[in-house]
């Protein structure tokens, strides 16, 4: 009998709201698993650019991506309300591309609900190569691809 038969089967969970452990657990597996897959290349690097108050060094928004395999994922981009306007997007993502560019990418991309921000992400030479419809209803999630 294979060890797989012995061991006791995991519970599962009803479907709720995720931890910070779950979460970690899950992408530490993946990227673990994918890395054994794919040997031949590099391991990822997650990048974070935090946009902090200047005065209580508070956490406003910023940029969380990921470098692996030769592309940049810009995972996460916020700039409250307030801020909006100001270039810190456009910022944000130049800061990102560079540091990709010294990990040796040579593409990144991103996706988003916000149409504005396509607009953005195209002004800044993003090219459109899908495209969720409906989602969320009435709208599109887009993705989009640049050379850097």
């Amino acid at each position: 009998m294979n060890a797989a038969a012995k061991a006791p089967h995991p519970a599962f969970e009803p479907p709720g709201e995720s931890d910070s452990d779950l979460y970690r657990t899950i992408r530490t597996g993946l990227r673990a698993h994918n890395g054994a897959l794919f040997h031949n290349s590099a391991p990822g690097q997650d990048i974070a650019i935090a946009l902090r108050d200047p005065e209580s060094g508070a956490a406003l928004g910023g940029l969380l991506g990921r470098t692996a395999s030769g592309w940049l994922a810009i995972e996460l981009l916020f700039v409250p309300d307030q801020l909006r306007g100001l270039g810190l997007a456009t910022r944000m993502i130049a800061m990102a591309e560079d540091e990709a560019r010294r990990r040796d990418c040579h593409s990144a991309w991103l996706d988003t609900l916000n149409p504005k921000a396509a607009v953005l992400y195209e002004r800044l030479g993003y090219v459109r190569f899908g495209e969720l419809p409906d989602y969320p209803v009435g709208n599109s999630r887009v993705f989009l691809q640049k050379k850097l």
